[in-house]
């Protein structure tokens, strides 16, 4: 008898949640800091914006992402809200498609909520011993590295 492996092609989902001492608006403001994803985000190899709003938040993002395999080449595009902002990737060698929100829920006047959640439908199946490694990489970099990135931007004075 021979075993022969089905294998299929599935959206993949993930999502966590941290809670971060600082104002929504203050959040947002480090998320619309793309540049500096990299320093924050291990996935993220680099992140430039290409075109903004009128009130200068990223449209147009090209990233270079690394999470499993070869890095992949996303544009994407960002829409903002006054507590969530989303964003949604086109077509790309590894993926059919990326969808990410980000929803804000202030706790009280100097703790919010952060809820994350990326959909991602891979252009090929892989292992889920890989899928699993990939969605706990990318949750704790968009929860936990987050976080950190927003204390020490508090920190430096860099966002008030």
């Amino acid at each position: 008898d021979r075993c022969v492996a089905s294998l299929k092609v599935v959206a993949v989902q993930a999502s966590g949640e941290v809670v971060i001492d600082a104002p929504p608006e203050v959040i947002l403001e480090a998320l619309a800091d793309v540049g500096s994803v990299p320093s924050w985000s291990p996935v993220h190899k680099k992140a430039e914006v290409i075109d903004t709003y009128p009130d200068g938040r990223p449209y147009h993002v090209e990233v270079t992402i690394k999470v499993i395999g070869p890095a992949d080449h996303e544009l994407l595009e960002y829409h903002w809200g006054p507590d969530w902002l989303v964003w949604d990737a086109a077509k790309t060698v590894q993926q059919h498609g990326q969808h990410v929100e980000y929803t804000l829920q202030r706790e009280d006047e100097t703790r919010t909520r952060v809820h994350f959640a990326v959909t991602m439908e891979p252009a090929a199946p892989y292992p889920e011993f890989l899928i699993n490694r990939a969605r706990k990489k990318v949750v704790k970099a968009a929860t936990e590295g987050l976080r950190d990135f927003v204390m020490s931007r508090l920190a430096s004075g860099s966002a008030e």
